[in-house]
């Protein structure tokens, strides 16, 4: 099934479903719709197909021969680093990869790429990352991995900072499409008074996050605790950043403002969009 029929098929049978009164499909449709039953796998299908149009993209067209590159992390990076393989070795390429995370790193050993760090490299070219939410001015929700301080380091160290992600993670304004809110990074001795302070002076809920395959909270590369505040209204992003970080026992936030040059986002159509950050 193409990628057009598909999106056609889930747009008709949900504009049937939820009509009044309900109508049914033409039986010259009908055939095809047992697809949909599998739908959510063709979407996850759709969804990985568009992050890797997305970071081949990027990738082409930010990365440049004596570059020192940041290797952000998470399930788009991994088509990023793919794809920086190939050029490495297709074209001969000299590149030096920081990593933002420990999977970045095994990553980069894995493709046989050059391998450092901001001791022998503190400013870097191009830091390419993925995202788990860009709003229309750029700024972005990151930090669902857990890494969201080694990925705002490597990009504020970096003289262009490239955003990577498939049409799910393009909103407007930020909670758009993100339900899980942002991440923040905490002294482990700190996570309740901070969790009180965010919800006291900001609204929504703070959560410490659990991991799925251990027993009690999430632990970050640094030994940390991830908070992850469900904000209830749109907020002054750089305002909001800057009181956080604040607060006694927070390591960093994972709001990043002013900080994306530019976003390359995988389409539902096979295409990619670029949104470039407004100018100041």
């Amino acid at each position: 099934m193409t990628l057009q029929r598909w999106v056609f098929l889930r747009k008709l049978t949900a504009a049937a479903a939820s009509s009044s009164p309900p109508f049914s499909l033409p039986s010259s449709l009908s055939c095809c719709t047992h697809v949909l039953g599998f739908s959510q796998s063709a979407a996850a299908n759709m969804a990985e197909e568009a992050k890797k149009l997305a970071a081949y993209s990027a990738v082409d067209n930010n990365v440049q021969n004596n570059q020192v590159v940041g290797v952000g992390s998470g399930s788009t990076i991994v088509y990023a680093v793919d794809r920086l393989a190939e050029r490495v070795r297709q074209e001969k390429l000299n590149i030096v990869c920081v990593p933002t995370s420990f999977q970045a790193r095994q990553l980069i050993l894995q493709h046989g790429l050059a391998l450092s760090d901001l001791e022998r490299h503190p400013e870097l070219d191009v830091a390419i990352d993925g995202a788990d939410e860009v709003d229309a001015q750029l700024t972005l929700i990151k930090g669902g991995g857990g890494c969201l301080t080694q990925e705002k380091i490597i990009a504020g160290n970096s003289k262009c900072f490239v955003v990577i992600a498939d049409y799910r993670k393009d909103s407007s304004v930020l909670g758009e499409q993100w339900k899980k809110g942002v991440p923040i990074e905490v002294i482990p001795m700190a996570y309740v008074p901070v969790s009180r302070v965010i919800a006291k002076r900001f609204g929504g809920e703070v959560n410490l996050r659990m991991a799925v395959s251990k027993a009690g909270p999430v632990v970050t590369d640094n030994s940390n605790f991830i908070l992850d505040w469900k904000f209830e209204d749109v907020q002054n992003w750089s305002e909001v950043n800057t009181a956080i970080k604040m607060i006694p026992g927070v390591v960093e936030t994972g709001l990043f403002v002013n900080m994306a040059e530019r976003a390359y986002f995988g389409m539902e159509d096979g295409s990619v969009k670029v949104r470039k950050a407004p100018a100041n």
